[in-house]
């Protein structure tokens, strides 16, 4: 993997982590959600929505970017490990959702399976 591909794979997972933070505050901010247009209609009027759906685009967009000029056996299991672990802190900090030691130690273990196998 290039510098230049390494370092849009970390906005790209920076991104699409944000977005889903932002998505899930919408979310509760709409008073949740069950799968009608009505209640999509309604999510379009949450500006934390909104910004997070469009965010989720973008890094879409840097996504196809990546694969067009990585190998998929190795980004992908980078983007995953990064968002994942990116996601946990954000619900962390700004949904202030908890996070036990055991859920810690599982990101831990998954985070190096993952870079192990990317690295293999």
């Amino acid at each position: 993997m290039t510098l230049a591909g390494f370092l849009l794979l970390v906005l790209t997972a920076t991104c699409m982590a944000v977005a889903n933070v932002l998505m899930k505050n919408g979310i509760a901010q709409a008073g949740g959600f069950a799968p009608s247009a009505v209640a999509f209609l309604g999510l379009l009027r949450q500006p934390a929505f909104v910004a997070g759906f469009l965010l989720s685009g973008i890094a879409a967009l840097m996504w196809f970017r990546i694969l067009a000029t990585q190998k998929l056996s190795t980004c992908y299991p980078l983007f995953v490990s990064l968002t994942y672990t990116l996601i946990t802190i954000g619900a962390f900090y700004f949904l202030h959702e908890k996070i036990s030691a055991q859920k810690l130690f599982g990101l831990l273990i998954i985070v190096v399976g993952i870079t192990t196998v990317a690295r293999g």
